[in-house]
C-alpha cells in the first residue's frame, strides 16, 4: 500500500470541510476561543442556507462539454468507478449504486452505439479498511443480470484516479491501443473530469471527455436553500477535488494544473 493512497485518505478525513468546522468548534469551545467558535457557527449557518459547493462545483463541472456530436469512430470506452456501493451490495446481495450511477448508467448507451467498440469499467476499492469491496464486481453482477456481462472489461484493482490510468492498459484487449488516435471516450462525473483527464493524458491516453452526472446550479447569491446535508455534500465534492487536482498536480501525476479543451488540441499538433 503505497504512502500518496494511506496519506490522502488521512488528509481528506481532517480536511473534509465539515469534519474540520467541527474540529475547529470542539477545539475552541475546549480553549474558550470564543472569536473562533462564533466564525465556526457563522460558517455552519452560511452552509445550512447558502449552497456554497456551487462555486467550487461550477468551473470544474463546466471545463468540458459533453461532445455535440459524437465521433463516428472510437478506439473504446473507459469509464471510471464510484458510482458502486461495493460493501453495501455485498451486505444485501443485490447491486446497489450512488449518486454518480450515472457514469455507469452511460455504459448501456455507448454500448449499444459502438457494438464493436471495447468497454472499460475501472474500479477497484478505495477504502483502506476494507479493500475487498471492489466496485467493478457490483457493476459486473448487474451487468451479468442483464446478459451484458461480456462485453465489458473490468479492472478491479485501481485504488484512486491514477491507477485508473495505469492498470486499464493493463487489460486492453490484444491489438488495441491506449494512445489510439481515434481516442477513447472517457466517461465521468463531471467535476472530475478535469482531473481525470490530465491524468490520463499524462499516461499517454488520447481520451474524448463525456462528463456525466452533474450537481451544480449557475450560483447566485439569491440561489439559498436550507438543506445544510446537501449544501455541505456538495461543498465537501468541490473542496476535494479541488485539492485533489493540486496534490496531483504537485506529485506529477499529471502536468496540467487545470486541463482544458485548447491544451487537448496543442497536446496534439
Amino acid at each position: 500500500m503505497d504512502l500518496f493512497f494511506i496519506l490522502s485518505k488521512l488528509f481528506w478525513v481532517i480536511a473534509n470541510p465539515g469534519n474540520f468546522l467541527i474540529l475547529l468548534l470542539v477545539l475552541a469551545l475546549l480553549k474558550g476561543w470564543k472569536k473562533l467558535s462564533s466564525f465556526c457557527a457563522l460558517c455552519l449557518l452560511i452552509i445550512t442556507f447558502y449552497p456554497v459547493g456551487n462555486w467550487l462545483l461550477q468551473p470544474l463541472e463546466s471545463r468540458f462539454s459533453p461532445p455535440t456530436e459524437m465521433p463516428d469512430n472510437i478506439a473504446g470506452v473507459i469509464v471510471l468507478g464510484g458510482a458502486e456501493e461495493a460493501e453495501l451490495s455485498s451486505v444485501w446481495q443485490q447491486p446497489q449504486f450512488n449518486m454518480a450511477a450515472e457514469r455507469d448508467m452511460a455504459i448501456l448507451p455507448l454500448m449499444q452505439r459502438y457494438a464493436d467498440a471495447p468497454i472499460i469499467l475501472t474500479g477497484g476499492s478505495g477504502s483502506v479498511r476494507k479493500p475487498e469491496f471492489r466496485g467493478a464486481d457490483v457493476l459486473q453482477s448487474w451487468l451479468q443480470g442483464q446478459q451484458l456481462g461480456n462485453r465489458v472489461i473490468f479492472e478491479r484493482d485501481s485504488r484512486n484516479t491514477f491507477e485508473n490510468a495505469i492498470y486499464s492498459q493493463g487489460v486492453l484487449p490484444s491489438g488495441v491501443e491506449f494512445n489510439d488516435p481515434r481516442g477513447w471516450l472517457l466517461v465521468t462525473s463531471a467535476f472530475h473530469m478535469p482531473r481525470s483527464v490530465g491524468i490520463f493524458r499524462n499516461q499517454g491516453w488520447h481520451v474524448i471527455p463525456y462528463p456525466v452526472d452533474y450537481y451544480s446550479l449557475p450560483a447566485s447569491f439569491d440561489s439559498w436553500r436550507a438543506d445544510l446535508g446537501k449544501n455541505l455534500h456538495e461543498l465537501s465534492i468541490g473542496a476535494r477535488e479541488w485539492l485533489g487536482l493540486g496534490a496531483y498536480y504537485l506529485t506529477d501525476k499529471t502536468d496540467e494544473f487545470f486541463p482544458s479543451v485548447a491544451q487537448e488540441v496543442s497536446l496534439n499538433e
